[in-house]
């Protein structure tokens, strides 16, 4: 059985597609299987933000096909590691584990960057296509880490 990871962002088209794509870029598909939310439901069912398909293109990773739902609380029992993109998603994810056990699972994922610090990736969706590529730069510095802490542990 793979160990299943969720990125999740607010809406599940711009940053969590984005990171879904460059961490299963990094781990081998047998043994990992990754996927993304969003805390709202505004995107459910829709594909990933152009901007953020473009930047993926850029570094060939093909997110396109990609599609946006809604975090669950049966994701909590699905899933392994949540990542989260920011402070505000951290609180709403939080709030609908039932126990300790679950919300030990959700973390920052720029985390793995900068410990302790808490530091969010800014949502790029109110700005310009230079605000993808910072987000890209940022989500594949610390999927870099969470690869290679997950192959070292998993594998």
């Amino acid at each position: 059985m793979p160990i299943k990871i969720v990125m999740v962002c607010l809406g599940n088209i711009c940053r969590s597609p984005l990171a879904e794509g460059i961490l299963a870029s990094k781990l081998p598909k047998t043994k990992f299987k990754v996927d993304s939310a969003g805390t709202g439901s505004w995107h459910i069912g829709h594909s990933p933000d152009e901007r953020s398909i473009l930047t993926a293109k850029k570094h060939q990773l093909d997110i396109s096909k990609q599609k946006g739902r809604q975090f669950k609380v049966s994701d909590f029992e699905d899933f392994d590691y949540i990542y989260v993109m920011d402070n505000s998603n951290y609180h709403d994810v939080v709030e609908l584990a039932k126990n300790n056990d679950q919300k030990v699972k959700v973390e920052l994922i720029l985390n793995e960057l900068f410990p302790n610090e808490n530091v969010d990736v800014p949502d790029p969706y109110y700005g310009l296509q230079n605000g993808f590529d910072s987000v890209y730069k940022m989500l594949d510095e610390a999927c870099d880490i969470i690869a290679e802490k997950l192959i070292q542990k998993h594998t």
